[in-house]
């Protein structure tokens, strides 16, 4: 094979930290690439006719055309190319699971690996910043409408993008004392530093936005209020924060921490050091995040406990490789069963072995306990990370709609609730998802509202390709 075929087929890989340096901190653990290794990868990608990676893509970048761009050296309307469609590039260049979506769809990988597009956006990105540039375009003259925002996660952050360059004002509702939601609470700075979270929502203000932080809607005033007070129309993006439990005995015991919560409580500073051994029980993303933060905040004895096999967990495989690499084991084909202690505090999790049986309704083998197989795992701590639901706090004094899985309900063309002008999107709306997912239903959400203050239908004219329901 030669050099030129052998380039084609593999991927450039990013530099990313030494082991030994990132697990003492929290610096990002993967850089962009510099120019050069970009250009070099670009030109990997195909330019398909009917570009599968598109497909793949929640939002729909026009992925082919900014990777061209970015190879012709035309770095700027690369970016502005992807800004079409994407409120929020830096963030998903770094944080989306590239391998179930573009990626994993690029026709390169039927004979090589797929194109680095992640890596492609975020290089883009990151040029832009280093070179000074404006990240966003002038905003529209004020209009007469204003619209509240509950949540200021990626789907608030998008919809609060989308309608304040129409014109519309907007006002971004935040619980917690700090922005960007599960972005800046749920994903560690080593994935996605804060100073890029920071600088979307300082683009958002120098648009018009106004943002107030520590109120609850729902509790503090409600969506009634909102209107009273002169809303014409209200978005909900307030994400699914509500840790799911284990259901087992003894999940009430000292040392147990449930997943987002724990990750919210280091995320914001909290000085937490849980113990040497700390057991992560889940296989998704949140899990693989607690459990490299656990390894970062003093824990010496980390691994996870995961119910089916390696081949089946959800995470992203880049997750999974740092993790191993940083020296986390994963105990398959397991599952806690009750979490036993003294005075008041864990000392031992009971566990059960597991097998696969037939598959389910996500069309993964459904794991089934092994008669007999019980054990006992010592430990100082047990994180459980199975999932989150969306706290309903927000819709009291209003009646809104829900789904029988604990979501809002919205028209699934127009993310508009049952109230005609309150829409909702993102994990709210689907549950726990990808944030590039809540980037594209938010701006669905910010047409219709859009739509609905130009008394247009709602409908006409929309996309049935453009629908994200799960």
């Amino acid at each position: 094979m030669d050099p030129k075929e052998r380039m084609a087929l593999g991927r450039h890989p990013a530099r990313e930290l030494p082991v030994e340096e990132r697990i003492k901190g929290f610096d990002e653990v993967v850089a962009g690439y510099d120019p050069e290794t970009a250009r070099m990868e670009a030109e990997r990608c195909l330019q398909c006719k009917k570009p599968k990676c598109r497909e793949g893509c929640p939002i729909h970048n026009d992925i082919p055309r900014f990777i061209r761009l970015l190879r012709e050296g035309k770095i700027e309307e690369a970016y502005w190319a992807d800004r079409e469609t994407n409120s929020l590039p830096a963030v998903c260049s770094r944080v989306c699971p590239h391998e179930f979506q573009c990626e994993g769809h690029c026709i390169r990988a039927k004979k090589g690996e797929p194109v680095a597009i992640g890596m492609l956006e975020r290089f883009i990105v990151d040029w832009m910043v280093a070179n000074g540039k404006n990240l966003l375009k002038s905003c529209a003259m004020p209009k007469d409408k204003k619209v509240a925002i509950i949540g200021s996660g990626p789907a608030g952050m998008s919809a609060a993008f989308y309608l304040a360059h129409a014109g519309y004002r907007c006002t971004v509702f935040e619980s917690l004392p700090v922005l960007g939601g599960m972005l800046s609470v749920g994903i560690p700075p080593y994935r996605l530093p804060r100073a890029v979270i920071a600088a979307e929502f300082e683009a958002l203000k120098n648009c018009g936005v106004d943002i107030v932080t520590n109120v609850t809607i729902g509790r503090d005033k409600t969506i009634a209020d909102l209107k009273n007070e002169g809303f014409d129309a209200v978005f909900i993006g307030v994400g699914a924060h509500a840790s799911r439990k284990l259901n087992i005995p003894g999940e009430d015991l000292g040392g147990v921490l449930h997943g987002v919560d724990y990750l919210r409580r280091v995320n914001m500073g909290e000085d937490l050091d849980i113990g040497p051994r700390v057991v992560v029980v889940g296989g998704g993303n949140v899990a693989i995040d607690c459990a490299r933060t656990a390894l970062r905040t003093g824990s010496d004895k980390v691994f996870i406990l995961y119910r089916r096999t390696k081949a089946e967990m959800p995470a992203s495989q880049a997750e999974i490789h740092h993790l191993e690499e940083e020296g986390v084991k994963i105990e398959v084909l397991a599952a806690p069963v009750a979490i036993h202690g003294e005075n008041g505090r864990l000392s031992r999790i009971e566990c059960v072995r597991m097998e696969l049986g037939e598959p389910d309704e996500s069309g993964r083998r459904r794991p089934q306990p092994v008669e007999g197989s019980n054990f006992m795992i010592e430990a100082d701590a047990i994180v459980p990370a199975i999932s989150q639901d969306v706290d309903h706090t927000v819709a009291r004094g209003i009646d809104l709609a829900m789904t029988r899985w604990g979501t809002f309900e919205v028209d699934e063309i127009t993310q508009q609730t049952s109230v005609e002008w309150i829409f909702a999107a993102g994990d709210a709306v689907l549950g726990p998802q990808t944030v590039a997912k809540a980037v594209h239903q938010a701006r669905m959400a910010a047409e219709s509202i859009v739509r609905y203050f130009e008394g247009r239908d709602l409908k006409e004219g929309r996309d049935p390709d453009e629908i994200v329901v799960d």
